[in-house]
C-alpha cells in the first residue's frame, strides 16, 4: 500500500471521537485520545510503512500477518503489535478495525459510547 494508505489510516483514526494527531518524537506521528496514544504511524518515509496498535482481542491474529512483530520498547508485552501497511493479509479495512480496537482499549468509556452511538 503506498503512503497514501498510511494517510487514509491516519484520517480514519483522527475521525474517532476526541482523537487528535501529535508528534511526540521527531518524524513519528501518533494519534491520541486524551493524553494516551492509541496508534503509532511511524514515518511515512520508512522503507515499509507500519502502524503500531494495542490489540487486547486480536493481537494473535495481527501477529500472524507477515512482517508483524510485537512493538518494541517493551510495548509488545502489553499487547501492542506493529503491522506493516500494505501486506495483502492485512488490507486497509482490517487495519482500520485494529485501529478501532486499539482506540476502544485506550479511550475513556464516554468516548467509546459516543463512537457506538454513531
Amino acid at each position: 500500500m503506498p503512503t497514501h494508505g498510511l494517510a487514509a489510516l491516519e484520517e480514519f483514526a483522527l475521525g474517532l471521537p476526541g482523537a487528535f494527531s501529535d508528534m511526540p518524537w521527531e518524524g513519528d506521528v501518533v494519534a491520541k485520545v486524551g493524553k494516551k496514544i492509541f496508534v503509532f504511524f511511524g514515518s511515512a518515509s520508512a522503507a515499509q510503512p507500519s502502524i503500531s496498535v494495542k490489540l487486547p482481542d486480536s493481537g494473535d491474529h495481527a501477529l500472524a500477518t507477515p512482517g508483524a512483530t510485537p512493538t518494541s520498547y517493551g510495548l509488545g508485552r502489553h499487547g501492542w503489535v506493529t503491522v506493516p501497511v500494505g501486506a495483502p493479509e492485512a488490507p486497509e479495512e482490517l487495519l482500520t478495525d485494529w485501529i478501532e480496537e486499539s482506540y476502544r482499549a485506550i479511550a475513556p468509556k464516554r468516548l467509546v459510547t459516543e463512537l457506538d452511538q454513531r
